[in-house]
């Protein structure tokens, strides 16, 4: 057993060394490991330290040797073998080369980690150029060069050779982006797996006769409504319902979502999309059976302003013939603006109407009523026979009045767009508007029309002049009209849903479980949440409850997670226009729409470590 002990007389040797028995066949052996001794230098020789073991280094080929190498003698025979012209050399020679090793160790470390900051720094503007919705070639035609001038001028030129290895060719910023956007894409599904989502659906064919099929989704993060785009894809073949359902669920199956999940889609009035049988709608519903339909609330706003009498139709035709008829022939389009100019007009040029832009209509009308003497002057010079019709009262007092009444359109239509937007507040937008235009065919009944009607009440009072009966009888068969629109277009009964609302004070529904209106009761007699509720958003409100009340806290987020609008596919359309020109018909417009337009941010640390970083070309 001796033969196992460390022998007491030599305690000074045995600290210069680790002991580590090693197994073998025959039993246990001891092998002694040396710790670095400052003498070994004169043997050419430092160390370092590698997986937390202590290794001899030659100063002069850089070799490592194994930790059983650290003895005196096989240094020296190292040095005899290898180097045998350096042998007796003094310390002072191997000192020099020592320090000569690592400033070559610090130059190769910051050689190396350049390319490292490149790399990040070629995703970083990537991400910008793809924020701004800008050609690829920007980088490295703009941005770099530009930056280069600057770092030269304002730091020193050898900042500027740094900025120079960043790479920016037009091939890498591609691949920068489809990797950001293959980053973003898995974030969202990491996230939207397990939770319960509504869908916005919209299709549209772009600048080069391309159609695509855009869907957003939101869902609850957290204690965060978010909302994102899922995905932007190409439609190869026709836009039937059956074609787009096959875009939608090929997608949720390869990303593993669940349909079951999916409580809300929110599409046009379309056939393909809302047919209840072979619609898109329908086909989800399969899917889906608990998911509810809407049809987008902007659209159907729309639809129910198309309406317009005779009388009011044909100003408006007669205002679009006469703008086109100056727009269209530059020559005329000059000289009009010349004459705006000269008459000291606030504008020099009219609007053009787009059937397709709903709030162009009242763009076009107010233009046109701003500069009616500069349009007068301008026909009568012209000798055009609608000259005649901007000094007849009862034309521009419709004029007027089509004015008023499409601001106030226009304004509802902004209104309920917008992010984050649920269909009890657009809802409630869009019954106040028809009590309103209760309100107002009362005002001009009376001819109380100062605060309703302020461009119609200002031409009235500057001239002189009253409303006749045959022109009331025109803008309240309008409005009328308008009232019965809203009615047929908007008959959904929110009523309901008033508990989600004001849960203080509603009437609990009758289709309610007994556990539920437990629930409701608890609630409503909290007052410390009755004064959390006046301070909050209704959203915010139903998520901080989810823990205390999850009952109503799931009952109601079904009810607000679900789109009401396809105002973010417009949105997506119109960045689809601006990414996907005639000069970039080749591009991968799903990863940049979605580097361009997500809420999320790309984890760049990732992408750099999953990357190798090597210079600009």
């Amino acid at each position: 057993m001796d033969k196992f002990l460390l022998n007491s007389n030599n305690k000074d040797s045995a600290e210069s060394r680790e002991d580590v028995p090693e197994t073998s066949g025959k039993g246990f052996e001891r092998r002694k490991r040396r710790k670095y001794d400052d003498s070994y230098l004169d043997f050419g020789f430092t160390s370092i330290n590698e997986n937390d073991k202590e290794r001899p280094q030659c100063v002069l080929c850089m070799k490592v040797l194994a930790p059983e190498c650290m003895l005196p003698s096989k240094l020296k025979r190292h040095l005899e073998t290898n180097h045998s012209n350096f042998v007796g050399r003094p310390r002072d020679f191997f000192t020099k080369k020592l320090i000569e090793l690592k400033q070559q160790k610090g130059s190769m470390f910051k050689h190396m980690s350049i390319p490292n900051n490149a790399l990040l720094a070629s995703y970083k503007v990537a991400y910008r150029v793809a924020k701004c919705k800008k050609n690829h070639t920007v980088a490295e035609q703009l941005i770099l060069p530009a930056a280069v001038d600057l770092v030269n001028i304002m730091i020193g030129e050898s900042a500027g050779k740094l900025l120079s290895k960043v790479p920016l060719s037009n091939n890498t910023i591609s691949r920068r982006i489809q990797h950001m956007g293959e980053d973003l894409n898995i974030q969202l599904i990491e996230k939207l797996k397990g939770s319960e989502f509504g869908l916005q659906l919209d299709e549209a064919t772009d600048n080069n006769k391309d159609a695509h099929l855009i869907c957003y989704v939101r869902f609850l993060d957290g204690n965060s409504i978010v909302e994102d785009l899922l995905f932007c894809k190409s439609i190869t073949g026709s836009t039937k319902a059956q074609d787009l359902f096959e875009i939608l669920n090929i997608f949720m199956v390869e990303n593993n979502l669940e349909w079951t999940k999916c409580v809300g889609v929110c599409t046009d009035g379309g056939r393909s999309m809302s047919g209840s049988y072979g619609g898109l709608q329908a086909l989800i519903r399969n899917k889906a059976p608990d998911s509810v339909w809407t049809h987008c609330i902007i659209h159907r706003e729309a639809l129910a302003s198309k309406y317009m009498s005779p009388p009011l139709n044909i100003v408006l035709e007669r205002v679009v013939n006469i703008v086109n008829y100056i727009k269209i022939r530059p020559l005329k389009a000059r000289f009009f603006k010349k004459m705006c100019e000269d008459m000291g007009a606030e504008y020099t040029s009219l609007l053009y109407y787009c059937h397709s832009r709903w709030l162009s209509r009242g763009g076009v009308l107010s233009r046109t009523f701003q500069l009616r003497q500069e349009i007068y002057a301008f026909l009568e010079e012209e000798k055009h026979e609608y000259a005649k019709h901007f000094v007849e009262t009862d034309f521009l007092i419709k004029l007027a009045y089509l004015c008023d009444i499409f601001e106030k359109l226009n304004s509802l239509n902004l209104s309920l767009q917008g992010r984050n937007m649920h269909i009890l507040k657009q809802t409630e937008k869009i019954s106040a508007f028809r009590k309103k235009l209760q309100l107002w065919k009362i005002k001009i009944n009376k001819e109380c029309i100062s605060d309703c009607f302020p461009l119609l009440h200002q031409f009235v009072t500057s001239n002189e002049t009253n409303l006749s009966c045959n022109i009331k009888s025109i803008f309240v068969d309008h409005l009328s009209e308008l009232i019965k629109k809203f009615e047929k277009y908007f008959e959904a009964d929110i009523d309901k849903f008033t508990w989600i609302q004001d849960p203080f004070r509603a009437k609990t529904p009758s289709e309610f479980t007994s556990l539920e209106e437990e629930s409701l009761i608890d609630l409503s007699c909290d007052n410390t949440l009755k004064l959390k509720f006046g301070s909050m958003e209704l959203s915010d409100f139903w998520i901080s409850v989810k823990e205390e009340y999850p009952l109503l806290s799931g009952k109601a987020l079904r009810i607000l997670i679900p789109f009401a609008t396809s105002y973010l596919c417009e949105a997506g359309f119109s960045a689809v226009a601006v990414i996907k020109s005639k000069y970039r018909s080749k591009i991968n417009v799903e990863q940049e729409m979605r580097v361009a337009i997500s809420n999320f941010i790309p984890r760049f640390e990732k992408l750099c470590s999953e990357h190798q970083a090597h210079p600009s070309h």
